[in-house]
């Protein structure tokens, strides 16, 4: 039976579409990480979560890191293959739902990494209406967490969709694109064409705040 093209899985085909048209040595916004170590991540994503658990226990970290070190040294034909073929058997993100839950915005944001590994706040692609959709969704689970250590009160506005609230003190509004806010709210501060606006102080908050997961 044929996978359905969610959000996730759309993600996954065009990022490794991107990988082999951009091959291993390009740059990335997840810097100094080139194309071959943002694969070898995800590759041990899902599939080492022995080792996958040092990017949260930094004690941890040291084993992640040589291991990706040298898996980024590999076959990169295979590598982007391992990435292309999804999560193994007995991944929970074998089921659709799960995978749309865990996979969406790793595959979004990532995808992004590389398109925009020149830092420049623009957009490089037509986002199929689907994955925007699919990108706002997570944001609105995902807002009061990316921005729990901000003192204002943020709106997240784009055109056509529901504005997402988040926050607390004084009000400032986050307009663009939901993958541009995604951005935004990953941590890729620099590459992402939003418009900040509000309150002085709030807006000085937001934009000194160190976001991401």
């Amino acid at each position: 039976m044929t996978e359905p093209m969610t959000a996730a899985r759309t993600e996954r085909e065009a990022l490794c579409d991107l990988f082999d048209q951009m091959g291993p040595d390009a740059a990335t916004l997840c810097s100094p990480w080139r194309t071959r170590d943002l694969a070898a991540h995800l590759v041990l994503r899902e599939r080492r979560p022995d080792l996958a658990a040092g990017l949260f226990v930094p004690a941890l970290s040291p084993r992640l890191e040589r291991a990706q070190r040298e898996l980024a040294d590999t076959d990169w034909a295979a590598l982007v293959s391992t990435v292309r073929s999804g999560p193994p058997f007995w991944h929970p993100a074998r089921l659709s739902a799960v995978d749309g839950a865990i996979n969406t915005m790793e595959f979004v944001i990532h995808h992004e990494d590389v398109l925009r590994g020149d830092g420049e706040p623009r957009a490089r692609r037509e986002v199929p209406g689907f994955v925007a959709d699919a990108t706002w969704a997570a944001l609105g689970q995902m807002a009061r967490m990316f921005l729990r250590k901000v003192e204002a009160a943020v709106d997240l506005k784009t055109p056509g969709r529901k504005t997402i609230r988040a926050g607390r003190g004084p009000a400032v509004t986050v307009s663009g694109e939901p993958v541009d806010i995604a951005l935004y709210l990953y941590g890729r501060k620099r590459a992402a064409d939003v418009s900040i606006t509000g309150d002085e102080r709030g807006v000085l908050g937001l934009e000194r705040a160190k976001l991401g997961i």
